[in-house]
């Protein structure tokens, strides 16, 4: 177990000696361990030497310098600068926040960004607002539309952020696709099979091998079959990358840019990934206190549900999450042995000191 501020620090350590400003390299450093804090294991450090590899190689601007391209009284294009997302998409929430102060709600759509970590990171800075916060972006075309046998559509997730009164704000914060690729891979450190309808071959047939990407294969939508409705799942993917990506002037489709080195793509249709990130002001609509009091009705109604055989509680969106934080910031964040070496060499690699 290691202690989250360690690998926060570290993160941070890591980020600065590649040339990130302070600033920027502590939001960046927050929100990519604040993953590991909850549980995501699969987008938290593990991922760190991914982004070392795209700054390394240029395709993230570490003196980036985010600004707005276009703009009308609640919405907004920010360009990120080819900036790392995990700040881009920050600074997009807190412009889209300021406008909701001002019109009721606020939208920015983001071009020009990187991956931008778990989407739960942006869309609850609104929380902190009394307002309601969504975040989504585009990923790499790793998703196979309902009925195709390649990849189109990231795994483009949502993130729905709902403040609460005396309870934990409700926070949605999933894929659209069955399943994340981040699932894939720490199936693949553990040399565990994946279930079936998280991927397919590349001659559409399904499969369990954790390394089906790498075979040419594809994630598949969430709903994965036809008979479990898998065209909602890739409904849902469409409008995240059209948001995302054709909206904000971003690449979109088979064009978004990869993080992860097997794929390779050279043409573009925009620029670098999108973003959409937007705010509600509870009080446009209601006052903030009658509404978290209504929304610990809406909580207390599903805890009182009769529960299935064998399930002990009925869990609201982000108790999961939630739980894991509160374990964690007390116990440390378990980190895989083969992360583990990873952050090692990454220490190695930088001069940085390793002691953990």
């Amino acid at each position: 177990m290691i202690p989250y501020k360690k690998l926060e620090h570290f993160t941070q350590e890591v980020f600065t000696s590649l040339g990130i400003p302070n600033h920027v390299a502590i939001i960046a450093a927050e929100n990519l361990v604040r993953a590991d804090l909850r549980g995501i294991d699969s987008h938290g450090v593990a991922r760190l030497s991914g982004f070392v590899r795209l700054i390394k190689s240029g395709r993230i601007n570490v003196q980036a310098k985010p600004n707005i391209t276009y703009e009308t009284t609640s919405t907004a294009t920010l360009d990120g600068d080819s900036g790392l997302g995990l700040y881009v998409a920050n600074e997009a929430m807190k412009i889209a926040i300021q406008k909701a102060e001002m019109c009721g709600s606020g939208w920015v759509a983001v071009k020009n960004s990187s991956h931008f970590g778990i989407a739960a990171s942006h869309a609850e800075l609104a929380v902190e607002h009394d307002m309601i916060g969504l975040a989504m972006t585009n990923a790499s075309p790793l998703v196979a539309p309902a009925g195709a046998s390649e990849g189109y559509l990231g795994t483009n997730p949502i993130c729905f952020a709902v403040p609460a009164g005396k309870y934990k704000p409700f926070l949605l914060d999933m894929a659209t696709s069955a399943a994340a690729n981040g699932k894939l891979e720490i199936a693949q450190r553990k040399n565990v099979p994946i279930p079936t309808g998280w991927a397919q071959t590349v001659d559409g047939k399904p499969t369990t091998n954790a390394h089906a990407l790498k075979d040419k294969g594809s994630l598949l939508p969430l709903g994965s079959d036809t008979d479990h409705g898998y065209h909602k799942g890739y409904g849902l993917g469409a409008m995240v990358d059209i948001l995302t990506g054709v909206l904000s002037g971003a690449n979109f489709g088979a064009w978004v840019p990869p993080f992860v080195q097997f794929l390779d793509v050279k043409q573009k249709v925009g620029e670098g990934i999108g973003h959409f990130v937007g705010a509600w002001k509870i009080d446009a609509f209601q006052p903030a206190s009658e509404f978290k009091a209504r929304m610990d009705t809406w909580i207390e109604g599903i805890k009182n549900l009769k529960k299935n055989e064998g399930i002990e509680e009925v869990l609201i969106p982000g108790e999961p999450e939630y739980r894991a934080e509160e374990k964690r910031l007390k116990e440390g964040v378990p980190v895989n042995d083969k992360v583990m070496q990873d952050l090692e060499n990454l220490a190695k690699e930088l001069g940085l000191k390793w002691d953990y």
